[in-house]
């Protein structure tokens, strides 16, 4: 298990991850911040670059802001650093 900090752009013209800002991951998501079309795009896009079922990603903290904390299941700190490309000195883990 491991839990993100995540900053999130909504209406982006294409899902990505951006990289780093403030000690978090940026990431931007098509789906607009409405009846949580943008965390679920957002967990769908977590799910799919660490290779976890979508279930096992979860909005802990900040569901309704743009900086939340992501929880993934089913996959150690080490293999989600290795999955998200993060250069040295980049640790959003918590």
């Amino acid at each position: 298990m491991a839990d993100l900090r995540v900053r999130v752009q909504p209406r982006a013209r294409s899902s990505e991850i951006a990289g780093m800002r403030a000690g978090a991951l940026l990431v931007r998501v098509a789906a607009p911040p409405v009846d949580g079309k943008a965390n679920a795009a957002l967990c769908a896009l977590l799910a799919e670059t660490a290779g976890v079922p979508r279930s096992r990603v979860t909005v802990v903290r900040g569901a309704g802001a743009r900086d939340k904390v992501v929880r993934l299941e089913g996959v150690e700190a080490a293999a989600l650093r290795a999955a998200l490309q993060l250069a040295p000195g980049d640790d959003p883990l918590l």
